[in-house]
């Protein structure tokens, strides 16, 4: 006997049917969808952005030397006859090092003082000649005016005067003379003492007792002291590239091989300027004071230093390798672009508010800053939107205007960034002049030097995973210390940013 299926009961299978197959489409559907997430969000590695301190030093490595070293010659030539200070001896100023032979100096002065005792007796015959020329000269003379004499006669004492009167001159200077020779000789006999010039440590000693020293062309160097040891220096030699950064107060961390595991501090004291090529390698001196109280740091020890440059607190920060990371170029990793706002608008002018805090301003300023921000951003919005008449403006920044044409990506770059920069900072100039104009004259300064570090700043591409995809955007890159940089823009703490890709799994 046969079975009569109604009409209405095949329909309300057919719907129980298709109900069920939507029902097994919808979880297929969800669960690929969750799949595809997963693998996406599995195919990179990330970090996530967060606050701390960034660090930057530079490495260099230098000798330690005492502040003023002072290098004690002879100035006479002799035998040494006595050395009075050794290696380390603590010496006064104007205590005696060594003696030098003293005869010869001796017998100089001894010569010197025949001399001019002989001089001075020639002096007296010169004197005694020159009355009984004046005598002769006045007697013949009032004969010749009676013409008792001949004219000739008088004329003849006369010059006899005049000569006697010139052997005075010349005996009077042969004294000096002599004088002077012999207070040269006295000179010499007291150079016999070598005395410390300055108080200080007695570093080397390069004379012994019997040595011969000659000073006929320079002064031969017998001692070398430190006048203090409590105050020491470091001359660092520093690559030109790094030498830019350097400047004096900075602090520097430092160590020696004597002693591996304490570590000394000091402070740039001065940035030199004479350069000096080693094989085509440009480096600057660079002059650190040391604190060396503890008396524990040599003279001539290496130090291996670093040079604090910056240190940024409580920044944001991302590892160096989510700056070099680019996603692969396929359809499955295409990376969402960065709006153009983000560049330009966002870039900077989202920055100015955290300038215009540290100025302190006061309620009318704070007012005129407010206006030009907001007049800025409705321009960026205005050239961000589409006109009536004409295409779709994407690259309108404080770079430049609408419609420009695609950068040139060759060796021009780094020359059209420049030109860039500079056009934003001529613009940010111009449209925040009322505001500047109501700052004083080191509020209008700090402004200045704000955006023109700002303009300047570098900035790069980097890649936040949003939803399981790459997502670019640029932000401003401060200062790095090898591991971490600081960067500031559209940028969050907590966000993920991409420092790589997994390798793709073998397929199944």
């Amino acid at each position: 006997m046969s079975k009569t299926i109604q009409p209405g009961h095949r329909h309300s299978t057919r719907i129980a049917i298709i109900l069920t197959a939507v029902a097994v489409l919808a979880m297929a559907g969800w669960w690929w969808q969750h799949h595809n997430a997963a693998a996406s969000a599995g195919a990179y590695r990330t970090a996530v952005v967060d606050r701390g301190e960034i660090r930057v030093a530079i490495s260099a490595t230098g000798t330690l030397a005492a502040i003023s070293t002072v290098d004690v010659g002879s100035q006479i030539s002799g035998q040494v006859t006595a050395v009075l200070a050794d290696f380390n001896d603590h010496v006064t100023k104007g205590q005696v090092l060594a003696r030098i032979d003293p005869s010869t100096y001796q017998a100089q002065i001894a010569q010197g003082a025949a001399a001019v005792a002989s001089a001075r007796a020639a002096l007296a015959g010169a004197q005694a000649t020159a009355r009984n020329a004046d005598v002769d000269y006045t007697r013949k003379a009032q004969l010749a005016q009676q013409q008792l004499v001949a004219r000739s006669d008088a004329d003849l004492a006369r010059a006899a005067r005049d000569q006697a009167h010139a052997q005075i001159n010349s005996a009077q200077a042969q004294i000096t003379q002599q004088q002077a020779s012999t207070q040269t000789a006295q000179l010499n006999l007291q150079r016999a003492v070598i005395r410390a010039p300055v108080d200080g440590v007695v570093l080397t000693r390069t004379v012994e007792p019997g040595q011969t020293v000659a000073a006929s062309l320079q002064a031969p160097v017998l001692f070398q002291i430190a006048e203090d040891l409590s105050k020491m220096q470091i001359v660092l030699a520093l690559d030109e590239s790094d030498i830019g950064q350097v400047k004096p107060g900075q602090t520097v961390t430092f160590s020696v091989d004597a002693f591996p595991d304490k570590q000394y501090r000091g402070n740039v004291k001065q940035v030199r300027l004479s350069a000096t090529n080693t094989n085509n390698v440009i480096t600057y001196p660079v002059v650190v004071a040391v604190d060396n109280s503890d008396q524990t740091l040599l003279p001539g020890m290496t130090a291996n230093a670093e040079i604090e440059v910056s240190r940024q607190s409580n920044v944001l920060r991302v590892p160096n390798s989510a700056l070099r990371f680019k996603p692969a170029d396929d359809a499955s990793t295409a990376a969402q672009p960065a709006a153009p706002a983000a560049r330009g608008t966002s870039g900077v002018v989202d920055e100015l508010p955290a300038v215009a805090k540290g100025l302190n301003l006061g309620p009318a300023q704070q007012a005129a800053f407010d206006a030009a921000l907001t007049a800025v951003r409705a321009q960026a919005a205005a050239r961000r939107t589409p006109s009536a008449s004409g295409p779709r403006n994407t690259g309108a920044t404080l770079f430049g205007g609408a419609g420009s044409a695609p950068r040139n990506r060759g060796g021009g770059a780094a020359g059209d960034q420049g030109a860039m920069r500079q056009r934003m900072l001529e613009r940010l100039s111009q449209q925040f002049a009322a505001f500047r104009a109501t700052l004083d004259a080191a509020r209008q300064q700090q402004w200045d030097s704000a955006i023109a570090t700002l303009a300047s700043a570098r900035r790069a591409p980097i890649y936040l995973l949003v939803d399981g995809n790459p997502k670019q955007t640029m932000v401003r890159v401060g200062a790095s210390d090898g591991s971490n940089t600081q960067v500031s823009g559209d940028i969050h703490e907590g966000d993920k940013v991409i420092v790589g890709a997994e390798h793709a799994a073998p397929a199944p």
